[in-house]
């Protein structure tokens, strides 16, 4: 059994699972305190996280009908994400784990993301491509073992994620703007607009910078009034263009496969255009259930069964990282 802890952003997060991924709780906690500031006020989060994170392994055991001396092993999100809301988990892992004199997993986020693709009821097996789009990471992934993974690209500068939210701020729609964005778009003409794609850059590496910058650019010419009133075809043009730029990079890395596979991974797996282009592709495609591409403690959990466990009290100095560690097999 294993309790896994998940700090890295704005939701508490922990999870009870199974050695063979079978998920006996999953309970996230959403901050809900952001949408007034426009984005993740990392300072907020870390408090909120102190005051969440014991309820919430509390809650987790409960439903798992668990007790700490129950379990085999400790698993936290050591990095990436914000330095100050990774170390509430860290600790409290830390404290937990060594509490019970139990082994401590040390797990990095993607990692996780990668491996929510192997929990039950559904999971796959290696080899496939993984696709990671969420707010703070977007990267290209070839996954051949469940240890680890080879990055094929990532990108240059922003998250699609974070594209999205930027997108929907400018065209006034709050935080977090995602969903609302493709809801917009729905309505509108994905023609309307032509957005760049990053079509320049090579290889499997994404930029969505530019892509943020056309779209100010555009609100900034047309002016509020008129904004407003074409803000359903701004919305489909620029919601376009970003799953153009995933599945256009997604195309070139499974060209390359003997047995082409995808899965996708992130809060952005739940676009349904990009769910719709990727069914499109006509290879098997894999999308965790919406509450397992979202930040979530299962995920960590499931790729802790394929990392080498700290036994106390070598985990003590542990420290968390904020950027990403792409590591090569």
């Amino acid at each position: 059994m294993i309790l896994a802890i998940e700090t890295s952003c704005d939701d508490t997060c922990a999870a009870v699972v199974s050695a063979d991924g079978e998920i006996r709780a999953n309970v996230v906690s959403s901050q809900g305190v952001h949408d007034r500031f426009g984005g993740v006020v990392p300072e907020i989060a870390s408090r909120h996280h102190v005051e969440l994170v014991n309820a919430v392994v509390d809650d987790a055991l409960a439903q798992a009908g668990a007790a700490l001396p129950d379990l085999d092993l400790v698993a936290v999100t050591q990095g990436p994400g914000l330095v100050g809301a990774l170390l509430v988990g860290v600790a409290t892992g830390k404290a937990l784990a060594a509490a019970h004199r139990l082994p401590l997993a040390a797990v990095d986020h993607l990692d996780g993301h990668v491996a929510a693709n192997y929990l039950q009821p559904d999971p796959i097996e290696p080899p496939f491509v993984c696709l990671i789009a969420s707010g703070g990471h977007t990267l290209l992934t070839r996954v051949t073992d469940p240890g680890g993974y080879e990055l094929l690209g990532q990108t240059l500068d922003d998250a699609a994620g974070e594209a999205f939210d930027k997108g929907a701020r400018l065209l006034g729609l709050g935080y977090p703007g995602g969903p609302a964005l493709s809801r917009l778009a729905a309505t509108g003409d994905p023609t309307a607009f032509d957005f760049p794609t990053a079509a320049r850059v090579t290889g499997l590496d994404f930029s969505f910078a530019g892509l943020k910058t056309a779209l100010l650019y555009k609100v900034r010419d047309l002016g509020e009034e008129e904004t407003g009133r074409r803000a359903a075809d701004l919305a489909a043009s620029y919601e376009h263009a970003i799953v153009e730029a995933l599945i256009a990079r997604v195309e070139r890395a499974l060209a390359a496969e003997p047995d082409p596979r995808l899965a996708i991974g992130g809060g952005v797996a739940a676009n349904r255009l990009l769910r719709e282009r990727a069914a499109a592709l006509g290879v098997p495609v894999h999308i965790p259930p919406p509450e397992l591409c979202t930040d979530n403690a299962a995920m960590i959990a499931s790729a802790a069964r394929f990392v080498a466990p700290v036994s106390f009290p070598d985990y003590l100095a542990l420290d968390a990282y904020a950027t990403a560690h792409h590591h090569a097999l």
